[in-house]
């Protein structure tokens, strides 16, 4: 018999047994008649608490997604934030989206916490990931969890964990609570129920504080010429974005916002969309065809649990264009920091945040307007760390990554959709109130910087066989890179893994001042660089294209070109 057939029996076989229920027990009993590879890819493996908490498809097993396992990492997070804060009364803040399960799934992981002598705040109603970090900073909880998926298909569900601080846990604690997760073996171990007394509705006003702050982040609302009638298109994507965005659009004073009502009541099954990801075209396509008809400047449509957003807007010629995440992200810093700069509100000690796979473009506004920039690793936890180190000696204005999330202010400490929305769209109504369209000042900063285009291309791999298919073709690319790429040579490479970077032409390393991650960035002698990473929350391995080109003629024959070299790498790489 298979090894790991016989490993997934003998795991399932445990699931079998009066710790467990009657439905749980008699899907597992189907699961071993079959011997499939749903049994194996259910039970060969545990799922794993990463760096960021829990994700992965929903059903019996014990690399699934159920009260089970959701339980037995709440017990081990349980335990770290006791043996972490020994001297202070816990409390701690829960919030979830529209997924399937996600309500249940939050009220076990409450219940595991109150049995534990932890305080629990429960939102009793869908609420977005940046209100439960503004929850966790405002209330000072221990900690907090966010019951999502993201953006993942209908199948998936998890939570992200998070600290004090309302970010996500990085180290040292990310390792901390990993190791008391893998403590907890059996489901026996769990503190299942008590203390029922400790949980409570998260305070009503919570709401008002939250859209209060974002409001606060605006820099042209008393603008006498803003044009607050300017249309707008707003899609949830059936998530918890529609619990606050259009409320907050409205505050601020818009009374032209449209939203897309198909897709505005919570859905698990996202029955609209393909996937529930505005980083997708596909996702959006029912705001833009909304956005025809009533003829809006501006479309916003934010995922599952409203922490990235998606953009499209008109063009010159009046056309609705998407724009990619940097150019969102480019849009906004300079925005941010050109407001700031006119009112004279900069100071010596303002910075901003950007990741190693964002467009270098956000560094080099910042640099023109003498504004420090760091860079951190992929995801926002990282930039949430830099905001934390510095907090009291430098002040964060605005940063983002090129997967759709940003963030403007810091009372908030992961990505934010809802005060993105907001300042997206004071944004172009700003710009409109000037003449002139988001991408007549896209080509704006091209023209001043130089033109910046980035394309990511992800390629999915499921199960066992997925993940060595993803480690392959890393380790492929580390031990045989190609010599050029499209017409270019290769000129070094910068292994995170191993925090070094080689020149090809003469072999000298030089060590890199960032920490390591699972990450290869390739830079080209025409200015290109091509970064492949696996994603950490999804079976993909991602590559990321960015290329570049000072703008010397036509901007839009020039746009083209690097369209085209993108084109032409992503076929060389053979993975388009």
């Amino acid at each position: 018999m298979d090894h790991n057939l016989a490993n997934a029996l003998e795991k399932a076989g445990t699931w079998d047994t009066a710790f467990f229920d009657q439905s749980t027990r008699e899907e597992v009993r189907e699961l071993i008649r079959l011997k499939g590879e749903n049994l194996v890819d259910s039970f060969c493996s545990d799922l794993e608490f990463g760096t960021g908490g829990l994700r992965g498809k929903r059903g019996v097993g014990t690399n699934r997604i159920n009260k089970y396992t959701i339980g037995m990492a709440t017990q081990g997070l349980c335990n770290y934030l006791l043996k972490s804060n020994t001297d202070t009364p816990l409390k701690f803040a829960i919030a979830y989206d529209s997924r399937h399960q996600s309500p249940e799934l939050a009220m076990i992981t409450a219940e595991v916490c109150a049995a534990n002598g932890i305080q629990v705040f429960l939102f009793n109603e869908l609420r977005p990931t940046p209100e439960l970090s503004y929850a966790i900073r405002t209330l000072k909880c221990s900690g907090g969890v966010m019951v999502t998926a993201s953006h993942n298909p209908p199948e998936y569900n998890g939570y992200k964990a998070f600290w004090s601080d309302g970010a996500q846990v990085v180290a040292p604690h990310d390792q901390g609570i990993i190791a008391e997760v893998r403590k907890i073996q059996q489901i026996d171990e769990v503190k299942w129920t008590g203390n029922s007394h400790l949980i409570q509705n998260m305070p009503a006003e919570m709401d008002d504080l939250f859209i209060e702050k974002s409001l606060e982040q605006c820099l042209s609302r008393n603008e006498p010429t803003m044009d607050f009638s300017m249309p707008i298109v707003y899609t949830a994507l059936h998530g918890t974005g529609a619990t606050l965005i259009p409320n907050v659009l409205s505050k601020y004073g818009f009374t032209n916002t449209f939203v897309v009502k198909e897709q505005h009541a919570p859905d698990g099954n996202f029955s609209t969309v393909k996937s529930p990801n505005p980083e997708e075209a596909e996702a959006l396509k029912m705001a833009l065809a909304l956005a025809e008809k009533v003829n809006a400047n501006l479309v916003l449509g934010t995922d599952p649990d409203a922490d990235r957003v998606g953009v499209a807007a008109r063009d010159n010629q009046g056309n609705l264009r998407l724009l990619n995440g940097n150019e969102t992200g480019a849009l906004l810093v300079d925005y941010v920091l050109s407001r700031k700069d006119e009112a004279g509100l900069l100071k010596d000690n303002d910075f901003i945040v950007s990741t190693v796979v964002t467009s270098e473009l956000i560094r080099e506004i910042a640099q023109y307007y003498g504004v420090k920039d760091f860079v951190t690793l992929t995801g926002f936890k990282h930039i949430a760390s830099v905001i934390g180190e510095l907090e009291g000696k430098e002040r964060f204005l605005v940063g983002g990554e090129e997967s759709y999330g940003y963030m403007i202010g810091d009372f908030v400490r992961d990505k934010d959709a809802v005060t993105s929305c907001l300042i997206i769209a004071e944004m172009a109504a700003w710009h409109h109130s000037q003449g002139k369209t988001l991408y007549d000042q896209l080509e704006l900063i091209h023209s001043r910087h130089q033109a910046y285009l980035e394309h990511l291309i992800s390629i999915k791999k499921e199960g066992i066989s997925g993940q060595k298919a993803i480690q392959d073709m890393m380790h492929n690319l580390r031990s045989n890179p190609p010599k050029s790429i499209a017409g270019s040579d290769l000129i070094y490479i910068d292994d995170l893994k191993t925090g070094v970077r080689k020149q090809l032409i003469s072999g000298q390393e030089m060590k890199l001042d960032i920490p390591k991650s699972n990450v290869i960035q390739m830079h080209l002698s025409d200015g290109s660089k091509i970064s492949a990473r696996p994603s950490g929350t999804e079976p993909k391995i991602k590559f990321y294209i960015s290329v570049q080109e000072k703008v010397e003629g036509s901007y839009e024959l020039l746009m083209e070109k690097l369209s085209d070299r993108i084109a032409a790498i992503a076929v060389e790489l053979n993975v388009n």
